[in-house]
């Protein structure tokens, strides 16, 4: 973790799923400070609580910033003397964004670019900005505006100096808060069947990942894809529900049937770099007669999970086996 040596880290809607995963992982290296930057004070006391009671030693690199990325005041003050930003205020929950697009708006598109301008203002080394896989061939409001932010942060690259801004587009984050796998496990052990929209329905699944790029970047972490009837029936497994009882209540508002991490478009130019996608800027100016196009249309191939490993895979993860030995969970 050299280049985190003694350096100020913020994250913005630092209390979420993400925030809790980089404490986990930075908090005990020798990173000196963690900023956490949200506007609901409670989660920000729980999550002082949390750490200090797991981590005492090192708690105190924790920093609590109350504020809104839809009001760029607030990030200007968090900004000061702050080396790398993770960006990940959003709303995420496609039903919501459904019915308040505007409040997406607000958030993922303008809290970005107040975001942005807030890092370039102050100097940040780099900024990352946490995208989805819904950004790609866009079909729901959330989806929309993460891609409209993705195009915000390639935009801000071009002329932003100093401060490096990259993109990363991840799909679903298994047990993370609003995740499904939670509401099975609550609903196997009060007897009742799950629930799921629909099974032919596919996600990705892929833990929290941190890359640099170079400026203006989207990376894409390559991950392989399940429906959600494997995943169920890996969850009753593992808890002892009865796959025959699966309850399939259809799709929600805005939902996709399947997710797309890379667009054709995006495969024709993107740089296979192992475990993650490159997909570069587009740095040409206005002026395109002095352009020519030379793409590559060979597209990336993402297998899919098959029963036994969806069930590895979730049986892996931290919070199931928690679950599976009687240790509280907090869904952060």
């Amino acid at each position: 973790m050299t280049i985190f040596k003694d350096k100020v880290l913020l994250i913005t809607g630092g209390t979420g799923s993400f925030g809790n995963a980089v404490l986990n992982r930075f908090l005990r290296t020798d990173i000196g400070e963690i900023r956490i930057f949200s506007r609901d004070e409670k989660k920000q006391d729980d999550m002082r609580h949390d750490f200090q009671a797991r981590m005492p030693e090192v708690a105190n690199k924790i920093k609590f910033y109350i504020g809104d990325v839809r009001n760029k005041s607030t990030l200007k003050y968090a900004m000061k003397g702050v080396d790398y930003v993770f960006h990940a205020a959003a709303l995420k929950q496609v039903p919501s964004c459904e019915f308040f697009p505007m409040e997406a708006v607000k958030t993922n598109v303008i809290g970005t670019d107040n975001t942005l301008d807030a890092a370039i203002d102050a100097g940040v080394k780099c900024v990352i900005c946490l995208s989805t896989d819904k950004a790609a061939y866009p079909i729901n409001a959330m989806g929309i505006t993460k891609a409209i932010e993705e195009k915000i942060a390639v935009a801000k690259s071009r002329l932003s100096g100093n401060t490096k801004i990259c993109c990363t587009r991840y799909g679903n984050v298994m047990c993370s808060r609003g995740s499904v796998i939670p509401l099975w496990i609550d609903q196997i052990r009060k007897g009742n069947p799950i629930t799921l929209t629909e099974p032919k329905m596919t996600r990705f699944i892929m833990s929290f990942a941190f890359e640099h790029g170079q400026n203006g970047d989207i990376l894409v972490q390559k991950a392989p894809a399940c429906t959600i009837q494997t995943q169920a029936e890996a969850v009753c497994e593992l808890f002892g529900g009865k796959k025959e009882e699966i309850k399939v209540i259809g799709i929600r508002h805005g939902e996709k049937m399947y997710e797309t991490l890379l667009t054709k478009e995006e495969c024709a130019k993107a740089e296979d770099m192992g475990n993650f996608y490159r997909v570069p800027a587009d740095n040409r100016d206005l002026n395109y007669d002095k352009y020519f196009k030379d793409g590559d249309t060979k597209r990336a191939t993402i297998e899919e999970f098959n029963s036994d490993e969806t069930k590895a895979k979730i049986a892996s993860l931290e919070y199931i086996q928690n679950e599976l030995n009687g240790i509280p969970n907090i869904v952060k």
